[in-house]
């Protein structure tokens, strides 16, 4: 079982986490809808395609940009499509 914590905070916990690059991908059902806020912010990686990013709030506090995903994703990164991914100070155990 993966989980995502921040700010004292499970904001994601699943036992189908698909890693890439280091990083656990949530299935997006097992993220808490409460905690993610839109943004605006892309980023682009020339094998996975162009990122989207949620900003986390919790209790108050915001994350920006510290949950990316990818809502079209190029073929060789299909097996995240559907999925979300953290940093910026999110601390996952697996």
């Amino acid at each position: 079982m993966a989980t995502a914590r921040w700010n004292n905070k499970i904001i994601a916990s699943s036992d189908d986490t698909v890693v890439v690059e280091g990083n656990h991908y949530f299935p997006l059902e097992s993220v808490d809808p409460a905690v993610l806020a839109s943004s605006e912010h892309t980023s682009f990686c020339p094998w996975k395609g162009t990122a989207n990013y949620y900003s986390l709030q919790v209790d108050g506090s915001e994350n920006a940009n510290a949950a990316w995903f990818y809502a079209e994703p190029k073929e060789a990164a299909a097996q995240i499509k559907g999925r979300v991914a953290f940093w910026k100070g999110v601390e996952i155990t697996a």
